[in-house]
């Protein structure tokens, strides 16, 4: 019979820890593998019953792999994601504590990584040791899958996830980052919202790259390699790809009419009726609202020139798409060269994913999602959305079936904007309902 589960204090002190560890995986090559191997011995001697009762594979040198075997027979295993790697930091951005420093202050832990995406990994493996600590067996297997390039295009993930397809192994649920629980998530919601995400956006990086005639800039032709990388990256704008609704998020459109008060309630079911309205709505809103329903284009980097006075012969841009769900890299490709009209522009496809399947709601996976998100957050509704940017998620969701994106961690919009930014921060009471979410989680499976 299973003891009591009381939760370890400390929770905090030991997500200072990870945090200490610059894990800047788009920084390797500068500082070696020493950080990351830190990391993952220092997760053996925190979480000693996780390493002592699940079996560890490696997966390329930072794939992490930690099977808890359930009751046998009992189906496909419930895998958790999260990854260890973290972004770089400007020193000159303003911190008010230093983003290795880990400081925990009364309520809140400070530093890279805290929300993305230490802090929920934390939480799985604290959820799974206290539940060793009560004898607790779980019905079917559990595993614990961290990978330490996510922020790299997940190499780590890919190749966990391709262990689970050669052997036939569809999991029965897989949880990664993604959403969060936010406070009024749309103009008069009044609740709560556990934000789920149902499929990922796909990414993809091109070059824009065109020649012209060098020379001497005081005597410049009428159409530099400059101006004609320029003229294409204008021409790329909002209006480049058509607005669509996805079937998440007139999902999302009608979980918020049952939260919202006043006018709004008729104003969301609507909405949520009428899929080509609300894509022309939330494209005319523009932003993060507009981004929900089309491909967006963002120029990142431009390249050309040698001193201020001198044509550069070459000139190039690089330019990031997330592609909505229900378009292709390649149909993406297609859009962009025909926008940019000008068979002088090269576009070269540096990096590709296509954007993922949505998983269903009306099944046991995403109940189960619901069910633990009532016992840790227990005013928070259960919506789900897309999810914008790339996850480790998207290599599992190639072939299974149920795969979501939540964090169990309450965010607000400062907290959302601090991650990859300045003074990321997690509150250590959100911590403690993330590993309650978890541990509800593990405890409800059949």
């Amino acid at each position: 019979m299973t003891e009591q589960v009381i939760p370890r204090p400390g929770i905090a002190d030991r997500l200072s820890q990870l945090i200490r560890i610059p894990t800047v995986s788009a920084e390797l090559d500068e500082r070696g593998m020493q950080p990351f191997d830190e990391l993952i011995a220092l997760l053996h001697d925190l979480y000693p019953l996780v390493h002592e009762h699940l079996e560890l594979t490696r997966h390329t040198d930072l794939g992490l792999l930690l099977r808890w075997r359930g009751h046998p027979g009992a189906g496909g295993p419930l895998v958790l994601m999260a990854h260890f790697d973290v972004v770089p930091v400007d020193e000159s951005d303003p911190w008010t504590h230093p983003p290795f420093d880990g400081h925990v202050d009364g309520d809140w832990v400070y530093g890279r990584g805290t929300l993305d995406d230490k802090g929920p990994l934390i939480v799985i493996l604290e959820a799974v040791e206290n539940l060793l600590a009560a004898g607790f067996t779980p019905a079917r297997d559990v595993c614990l899958s961290f990978g330490g390039n996510e922020e790299t295009y997940g190499a780590a993930a890919r190749e966990i996830a391709a262990s689970f397809q050669s052997r036939d192994e569809i999991p029965w649920l897989v949880l990664d980052e993604g959403g969060a629980v936010v406070d009024a998530p749309l103009p008069f919601v009044t609740r709560e919202a556990g934000m789920i995400g149902l499929a990922e956006k796909g990414v993809m990086t091109i070059r824009l790259s065109a020649r012209g005639e060098g020379g001497h800039a005081s005597a410049p032709p009428s159409m530099t390699a400059v101006r004609r990388v320029a003229r294409a990256v204008d021409r790329l704008d909002a209006g480049t790809f058509r607005p669509r609704t996805p079937t998440a998020i007139s999902r999302m459109l009608s979980a918020f009419a049952d939260t919202a008060s006043g006018p709004a309630r008729l104003l969301y079911r609507i909405l949520a009726g009428w899929p080509w309205l609300s894509a022309r709505v939330f494209a005319a809103l523009g932003g993060e609202t507009a981004a929900f329903v089309r491909t967006t284009v963002a120029a990142t980097m431009l390249a050309g020139g040698t001193a201020a006075n001198v044509l550069p012969s070459q000139a190039s841009a690089t330019v990031n798409l997330r592609v909505a769900v229900g378009e292709t890299v390649a149909s993406t490709l297609r859009r962009v060269r025909r926008r940019i009209a000008d068979a002088k522009v090269d576009v070269t496809l540096l990096e590709g994913s296509d954007p993922s399947p949505e998983s269903r709601t009306d099944n046991d996976a995403f109940a189960a999602v619901a069910a633990a998100l009532h016992v840790s957050y227990p005013d928070a509704a259960a919506v789900p959305y897309i999810m914008m940017q790339a996850s480790d998620a998207r290599h599992f969701h190639r072939f299974a079936p149920a795969v979501y994106r939540f964090a169990p961690l309450k965010m607000s919009a400062a907290q959302r904007a601090s991650i990859h930014g300045v003074d990321e921060r997690v509150e250590i009471s959100s911590l403690e309902r993330g590993e309650r979410f978890h541990r509800a989680l593990i405890e409800q499976l059949e």
